[in-house]
């Protein structure tokens, strides 16, 4: 199975229908699976005295989180013409809800899956409204402790919800590297016997392509037209060109990834005869003349007696004459 990459758009259109357009287009020419956004009622997931994050607070203007995301709020009838937009560029289409109207809202639109975001993995309405869906749930577990994540999915398994993946993820915009703690996917998986994936938030591309190689199946990774534009999460975003570089490189870790079968392959049997060696003479020989550590060596190339017959070939006789460097036939000596 593919590894299932999503373009993160969220909210980076910043309330701008035709910029929601452009992120699907580059979502769609980078090679991503699925290009997400964030659906939200502003005045339904924040009170008008709730702060800002730190690094909301670098890179929007106003006080409140609530100011904030007023601006960013797309109506539900926007999302209906992006899902057909998305539909007709063939390439899928997500929406993150944040409050129990746009779950509702969501599940008229035929999303392959939904995707929790860290900071609803606590949310009991939420998680019970995801769970009655009966769709299948991709949850990030930014902030969370092992027995909080057992707990949503206890939530979710129990009402409804098919099948869970965990991706493990940390809610700092950038993240620092040393805080991204990639074998938690794998403490995830041993422990929850769940498919894990890899939501990413920090800069460059090179920690996504290493989820891959440690058995993510989903990676998620945001993405902006442009970094300098206003808004809280452009800072923290790859631009086209390097969200076709991430995918180009996570498609390669894929490919590299194998069956895990141990063989010669099909690109490197033409070079065995090359690089491998075999035992020849090491001087001239004659008919006769006893095969000893002296008068035989080991070169390449390697189409001749394999060198690990070595001490079958030593002591017996030469059944006729070699050249130095002359290819031991062990069968005609």
């Amino acid at each position: 199975m593919s590894i299932y990459i999503i373009a993160e758009a969220g909210v980076n259109h910043n309330g701008d229908f035709a910029t929601a357009c452009q992120l699907i287009d580059a979502a769609k020419a980078a090679g991503a699976d699925c290009v997400k956004f964030q659906t939200f009622q502003a005045k339904s997931i924040v009170s008008a005295s709730a702060e800002k994050a730190d690094y909301q607070k670098l890179t929007t203007t106003g006080h409140s989180q609530l100011s904030m995301l007023e601006q960013l709020e797309l109506p539900f009838s926007a999302f209906i013409e992006l899902k057909a937009y998305c539909d007709s560029k063939k390439i899928d289409f997500l929406s993150t809800p944040f409050d129990l109207e746009s779950i509702a809202f969501l599940d008229t639109l035929d999303m392959p899956f939904w995707k929790i975001p860290s900071g609803e993995i606590t949310n009991l309405p939420y998680l019970l409204a995801i769970a009655q869906t009966k769709k299948p749930v991709v949850m990030s577990t930014g902030m969370s402790e092992l027995d909080e994540i057992q707990a949503a999915l206890d939530v979710l398994t129990r009402h409804g919800t098919p099948k869970v993946t965990l991706l493990q993820c940390n809610t700092e915009y950038p993240t620092p590297f040393e805080d991204v703690n990639l074998r938690a996917m794998q403490t995830m998986r041993e422990r929850f016997q769940v498919d894990v994936g890899y939501s990413d938030h920090t800069e460059g591309i090179a920690i996504p392509i290493a989820a891959a190689a440690l058995g993510a199946t989903v990676i998620e990774k945001h993405f902006t037209l442009d970094r300098n534009m206003a808004g809280p999460d452009h800072r923290a975003s790859l631009e086209p060109d390097e969200l076709t570089a991430m995918v180009t490189g996570i498609r390669r870790v894929e490919k590299a990834l194998g069956d895990g079968e141990k063989r010669v392959s099909k690109s490197e049997k033409k070079n065995l005869g090359i690089v491998r060696k075999s035992i020849v003479a090491g001087c001239a020989i004659l008919e006769g003349d006893c095969f000893t550590e002296s008068n035989l060596a080991v070169k390449r190339p390697g189409t001749g007696m394999n060198p690990m017959r070595w001490f079958e070939i030593l002591g017996t006789t030469a059944k006729h004459d070699f050249k130095k460097d002359e290819l031991i036939d062990f069968d005609g000596r």
